[in-house]
């Protein structure tokens, strides 16, 4: 059958296609198309049925109602406008384009040359371009009360689930997969409070990848924010919101990671496929007086312009479409300083920080801003608005090098495991806003730092010249795999080193997947298109031992609050007991002088930590850490236990499986080289 449309019952202010009883909705929004034409295609999507231009306007937004149209159509748009690039404008009625509100594709994304064909060519993409499918969703899924993050797993979901052996076949690789028990039950082992999913949002692959025989394997290059990919997610956002219920039920919040920066249409000379056709000129930012060309803050060949309304409220619209739908708690955003650029630079007033700060929805979810871009003053850790997290990476390194070696680091430890005043004690932000890793997808797995000490990226087919060069790894004497059980052991020791240092620190600490077990990426430090065994976690060789000492740790970091007291360290008293909240301690068991703190030598670290009582139900309590990163074991003299109170040394990273023991006041104990212990003050 062909449709009619009409401007009558038209809805300039629902973007995208809104179902009513007896038709549907559409609404697009372009400043500069001179028109805009929708196409709707039969139930299999493969034949156009009818072309029909939207009769509204209202300011920048078309729109019209097409009345017997129901959930389950098929649809496109195409824009008229003029192909002016040295205007900005690339209007080409030739390519089919995604709605960028559609909430649903009916295939994914396929990179093609004929999606960057010139409009002289009239070569039509349609057939290479998914079609949006019309989609009657229920907006009333409930993310957790707020909270912060806590414990922090991010996580791609095909990588986490293809491989796993109790995961049914069918569904290996796609969201539901998450939500089987056997996944569910490590995530709680391990102590799991949030799950960061890498972007679940449809992407193309980058078009080198063609050429290369590989694809995208993260998800960072996204077309649509709404819909998800259908590789991912086959059942759509409802199978993204039983997902995120059967983690709610364990006590398990979810961030989604969101790709605001850029889109996958690339440079200028990339793929037609929804803004760029829409309106390059209002979706894209652009070099001042250069219009032509595209603004290149991301590294990825263009910069979505966040700072216009129209698009910063499109992000906004996204992020409620997600909450809305699938109950997500929050939300990571990748290259997160393009959301605050305006002309003058970056602002934390820019519309899309004021949108979120003023929606009645969002501002209680929970932001978590990746604080840099590759742009001009992209570096803007420390920077983000209150109560936005930001991910750390000077704890990352800082931590990396003094367990590699490196000198005059003891001070910059310190810090990082005070929860990094230097960086956050302001504007009322606590510790929590730095998300503390060592390992993030982006780089070197957790086991490969101590593993390599060079990347090893020659499967992504760029000559190893991808992907970060100076990585703070070692490799324990061999370069990669090896039989050899002493360096096995070493790396073992290394890998619960670093683990411990995360988890005793103040912050917000974040492994990713598989770190918990000890998984590699064989020197990859770049795995962004290797959707193969090199990034798929190999659960059956999964090192039980790890898990169980990561499950301790975080146990222990959840139930003692002189770990992860959510306050700033200043070795001041903090009641009446007069005890320093921190005091860092040499081996001798005096208190850290400056003499020490200059010694470029030094590898060793003491930290006394005090928390005053939550409640009046409470004790306060103290814990002393101490890590020691030289290859010797350090005799270390004990401070005095309170009266009534005695030490008990709960954790030994040299020795994962040992159980708590009490150690006497006035004992000199025995910390063995490459590793961190943690003991507690207890009642005698």
């Amino acid at each position: 059958m062909t449709y009619d449309i009409t401007a009558e019952r038209g809805r300039p202010t629902a973007l995208g296609a809104t179902i009513d009883a007896d038709g549907v909705h559409f609404a697009v929004y372009s400043e500069n198309a001179e028109q805009i034409h929708l196409c709707l295609f039969d139930e299999a999507g493969s034949l156009e049925t009818d072309r029909l231009p939207l009769p509204g306007r209202n300011g920048g937004t078309r729109y019209g109602f097409v009345p017997g149209l129901a959930a389950g159509a098929r649809y496109g748009l195409r824009a008229v406008g003029p192909f002016e690039p040295e205007a900005g404008h690339r209007f080409d009625y030739s390519k089919l384009l995604v709605d960028p509100y559609a909430v649903q594709l009916d295939r994914p994304f396929v990179y093609t040359p004929a999606l960057t064909a010139p409009p002289e060519r009239e070569l039509d993409s349609a057939a290479f371009v998914p079609r949006a499918v019309v989609t009657d969703l229920a907006r009333d899924a409930a993310p957790l009360p707020f909270a912060t993050p806590g414990f922090t797993y991010e996580m791609q979901v095909r990588a986490f689930t293809q491989r796993h052996p109790d995961v049914p076949a069918t569904i290996r690789g796609t969201v539901a997969a998450l939500a089987e028990p056997y996944l569910l039950d490590h995530l709680q082992k391990i102590g799991v409070e949030t799950v960061e999913l890498m972007p679940l949002a449809a992407w193309i692959d980058e078009g080198h990848l063609l050429h290369l025989n590989l694809t995208n394997a993260w998800g960072y290059n996204p077309i649509t924010h709404m819909a998800p990919d259908p590789r991912l997610a086959p059942g759509g956002l409802a199978e993204i919101r039983r997902t995120v219920e059967a983690l709610h039920a364990r006590g398990i919040r979810v961030l989604l990671d969101v790709v605001f920066n850029h889109s996958g249409e690339g440079d200028e000379t990339g793929p037609t496929i929804s803004y760029r056709g829409l309106d390059n000129l209002l979706y894209y930012r652009h070099p001042e007086g250069e219009p032509a060309f595209m603004l290149n803050d991301t590294g990825t060949g263009n910069t979505m312009a966040a700072d216009k309304a129209p698009v910063a409220k499109m992000f906004v619209d996204v992020l409620r479409t997600w909450v809305e739908t699938t109950g997500i708690d929050g939300f990571r955003y990748d290259l997160a300083t393009v959301l605050g650029r305006v002309d003058g630079g970056f602002s934390t007033d820019a519309p899309f920080f004021r949108m979120v700060a003023a929606d009645p929805l969002l501002k209680d979810r929970i932001h978590v801003a990746e604080p840099w871009d590759v742009g001009p003053g992209g570096y803007q850790v420390g920077n983000f608005p209150k109560p936005w997290f930001e991910w750390q990476d000077r704890f990352r390194d800082d931590v990396r090098q003094f367990w590699k070696g490196a000198g005059f680091m003891t001070g910059a430890l310190a810090t990082r495991l005070a929860g990094s005043a230097d960086i956050y004690n302001h504007d009322g932000r606590a510790p929590s806003a730095s998300v503390n890793y060592i390992a993030a997808h982006d780089g070197f797995t957790l086991a490969d730092i101590v593993m390599y000490a060079e990347k090893h990226n020659e499967a992504n087919g760029e000559d190893n010249r991808d992907g970060h060069n100076d990585n703070h790894s070692w490799n324990n004497g061999v370069e990669g795999e090896t039989d050899d059980p002493a360096i096995i052991e070493a790396r073992g020791k290394d890998i619960r080193a670093l683990l411990a240092t995360l988890l005793v620190s103040r912050g917000t600490p974040m492994i990713v997947a598989g770190d918990e077990f000890g998984r590699t990426q064989r020197g990859n430090n770049n795995a962004y298109c290797q959707d193969n065994e090199i990034s798929w976690l190999d659960w059956e060789k999964a090192d039980q031992t790890l898990i169980d000492f990561t499950g301790r740790l975080s146990r222990l970091r959840r139930e003692h609050p002189a770990l992860s007291a959510d306050r700033f360290l200043t070795g001041a008293p903090v009641d009446d007991g007069g005890v320093p909240d921190v005091a860092w301690l040499r081996e001798d068991g005096a208190v850290m002088g400056e003499a020490d703190w200059d010694d470029g030598e030094r590898r060793f670290l003491g930290m006394s930590v005090y928390a005053p009582c939550r409640a009046a139900e409470d004790e306060s309590e103290r814990a002393v850490i101490y890590l020691n990163a030289t290859h010797a074991p350090a005799m270390v003299t004990l401070p005095s236990p309170r009266p009534g109170h005695r030490f008990c040394l709960h954790v030994r990273s040299d020795a994962p499986q040992e159980q708590p023991c009490v150690v006497d006041a006035g004992e000199t104990l025995i910390v063995e080289g490459r590793s961190v212990y943690v003991m507690l003050e207890e009642r005698a």
